[in-house]
């Protein structure tokens, strides 16, 4: 590694200002940054709150994503796979039969490595392309405003593709993260600036305008187009997720698919890509909260407020909306409530950031969460309005927050609240 510093150390001043590649400089720093801890030190009196830095947390957050990464690959080649076994079809058709062919690899639902690289041939492709074409709007970016390249990319690019199904076409991956990346945080200067979470943003964007590839039963099951139109023409076929199934059958329609709880909290089950585990999310979890890079009064709060407004709708009943007869439990259970709450409402950039606020913000995500889901026959899943709605709620609420702190200390003091 010596080496690779001198080398560095030596090409540095072509980048620095004056140098040749002063126009790549931002490219220089993100290597050198991402190898190293930056060189460069405070000059004077400086103020120490933590030793840990964004490229800390931005590292500690994916390391917090891995079992969602790993669920992503195995469960969506295991979906894919099942699907082909009860379709009756040895091959799933296009280049990924012929990699898995060439790999000697069979569609067989029980080999943990024939899901698992099926799976991967789904994800990787569609990781790649969001890495590739948002890390290059970062580094237009930050080239022209003459700034580092900064690591908040590195969690968008990780977060977006988990959202997402995984027959989503690849065209459609680039144009939503140039979406959430531009318009979704640097037109309001970048990451640290951005009041909406980029990766919701990104989905949203996709959502709307393509709503075709993102909704239906039939996106969530890995398989070739023509395979998939196949798929459709066959009684007793589904690849609803659970969440559409309570939609339309409540409760007992998604035990009676043959899921149950265990299974759900594995995330063995259709769903977007990194979404399904609650384990996953749960190990996450864990390691923000360890960590203190996560907030625990955000994730604790949305799942009160989901939990406590699905209670009530539980109790209210329905003659006509089977959501209604969906437990607290099976909530979390199934769609990305539990996803939502871990990794996307927690993002320190746009959520609540006084310790008040935080739960108001939580208690506020859960229950439009629950109320998106039941109420609004439209959107099969709430978790992404209500988050993006958090999101832009959440400097009002800390405003209030902080007026009324002002306002019982100035009790308190007996002078006037400023």
């Amino acid at each position: 590694m010596k080496t690779l510093r001198d080398v560095l150390d030596r090409i540095h001043p072509h980048f620095d200002k004056g140098g040749k590649y002063e126009r790549f400089h931002a490219i220089y720093e993100m290597v050198d940054t991402f190898l190293y801890t930056p060189g460069a030190v405070t000059q004077g009196s400086s103020h120490v709150r933590d030793a840990i830095d964004l490229k800390r947390i931005m590292f500690t957050v994916v390391i917090s994503l891995l079992p969602c990464i790993y669920m992503a690959m195995y469960n969506t080649g295991l979906q894919g796979n099942l699907a082909l076994d009860r379709l009756g079809l040895t091959e799933a058709g296009g280049w990924r039969s012929d990699v898995m062919n060439a790999l000697g690899l069979g569609f067989d639902a029980t080999s943990w490595l024939s899901n698992f690289v099926y799976g991967a041939l789904y994800f990787i492709p569609v990781f790649l392309v969001t890495n590739i074409v948002g890390g290059l709007w970062e580094v237009l970016f930050a080239s022209v405003r003459k700034l580092e390249i900064n690591e908040g990319f590195l969690v968008t690019g990780v977060l977006f593709p988990l959202t997402l199904p995984p027959t989503i076409p690849l065209w459609q991956v680039a144009i939503g993260i140039s979406f959430g990346v531009v318009i979704g945080k640097e037109v309001f200067g970048g990451t640290g600036k951005n009041f909406l979470n980029p990766a919701l943003v990104a989905r949203a964007f996709i959502f709307f305008a393509y709503p075709a590839q993102m909704t239906g039963d039939y996106i969530w099951t890995a398989m070739d187009p023509q395979t998939l139109l196949t798929a459709t023409r066959v009684d007793g076929f589904s690849g609803a997720t659970a969440l559409s199934i309570a939609a339309t059958q409540g409760v007992e329609g998604i035990k009676s698919s043959g899921l149950d709880l265990n299974t759900a909290f594995i995330g063995l089950m259709p769903g977007s890509m990194g979404e399904t585990s609650k384990f996953a999310c749960l190990f996450g979890a864990l390691v923000l909260v360890l960590t203190g890079i996560g907030s625990w009064q955000i994730m604790v709060s949305m799942l009160i407020g989901a939990a406590g407004f699905a209670l009530l709708l539980q109790s209210i009943g329905s003659d006509t909306n089977p959501l209604f007869s969906v437990d607290p439990i099976w909530h979390l259970a199934i769609g990305s409530l539990a996803f939502g709450a871990v990794f996307m409402a927690t993002d320190p950039v746009s959520a609540a950031m006084t310790r008040a606020g935080k739960y108001i913000y939580g208690f506020l995500i859960g229950f439009l969460t629950i109320m998106v889901r039941v109420l609004n026959p439209a959107f099969p899943e709430g978790v992404m309005l209500a988050i993006l709605f958090g999101n832009v709620c959440a400097p009002l609420i800390d405003y209030l927050v902080l007026r009324q702190n002002i306002k019982r200390r100035a009790v308190r003091t007996g002078g006037r609240a400023t």
